[in-house]
Order: C-alpha cells, then sequence, then structure tokens
C-alpha cells in the first residue's frame, strides 16, 4: 500500500483473489469486510458488475448524460423513471415480439413518437426502410 493510497482510505483493507476458469483470469478485489469466505467476496463483486453493467446500458440507451437535480431525492426519482422506461419498453418489445434489439426498438420509439399509428407497424416500416436503403458509399466487391 503506497502513502497516498493509504491517505486516500487508511483502514485495514482485505486481498481476495479469485481465479475465473472459464476466461483463465485472475481477478483480485479489496474489501474491507473480513468476515465473510473468499469465495462469498469474490460472488459479491461479480453481481456488482453485472448492477454496473446495467447502470452503463441505462445510462448508455436511456440518455442519462446528466441528473437533473442535485438531492438525493431527485437523482433516485430519475433513476426510477428510466427503469420504469426500460421495463415498459422491454415489456412492450416482448408482448408485440418485436423482432430488433431493445436500443433499436428505443430509437424508433424515439423518432415516431407522436404518430398514430400501431407500434408494429411503425417498427415494421423503419426496419423495411433500414434493410431497403442502399450504401452507396460502400463498394461492391462481388459483382457478377
Amino acid at each position: 500500500m503506497t502513502k497516498k493510497s493509504k491517505k486516500g482510505y487508511p483502514e485495514r483493507l482485505r486481498r481476495v483473489s479469485y481465479v475465473d476458469k472459464e476466461r483463465n483470469k485472475r481477478l483480485v478485489f479489496l474489501t474491507n469486510n473480513f468476515d465473510i469466505p473468499a469465495m462469498t467476496a469474490a460472488d459479491v463483486y461479480k453481481q456488482r458488475w453485472q448492477v454496473e453493467l446495467f447502470f452503463k446500458w441505462i445510462k448508455q440507451h436511456l440518455r442519462f448524460k446528466r441528473f437533473y437535480g442535485t438531492s438525493e431525492n431527485a437523482v433516485k426519482s430519475q433513476i426510477w423513471v428510466g427503469l420504469c422506461m426500460y421495463l415498459l419498453v422491454a415489456i412492450a418489445k416482448k408482448r408485440l415480439d418485436i423482432p430488433c434489439t431493445l436500443y433499436t426498438f428505443l430509437q424508433i420509439l424515439e423518432v415516431t413518437l407522436f404518430e398514430r399509428k400501431p407500434i408494429s407497424s411503425l417498427v415494421a416500416q423503419a426496419l423495411k426502410q433500414k434493410t431497403d436503403t442502399p450504401n452507396y458509399n460502400q463498394l461492391n466487391l462481388f459483382s457478377y
């Protein structure tokens, strides 16, 4: 431990090492919990990483660039609204059997927000336009 890190966090820490056999990597974690087994600490970090990836997805796809309020309640409210929006879109995608990715479905909804057509027809029209549009900048390597 360096002097700088000791100054930033003066408490004792426990170093837990774990070998992920699927990816053939050694992972090292620091924790201040000395009471749990090493495998439990590694499992907790694995679950925490899934939560981090989920919030990263929300920030990228639901466009949370910043929080509009600074109070704890404002931040929690914005996160809850984002989670509700994600769940509503995911439920609609599943119930309507939408064939594109959730991100593409969100983009289609964003562009066609005020159109008065069934969602399934808006998605079909958007996907058809996307695949039927020729790419004139792309060279055709296999012209027969």
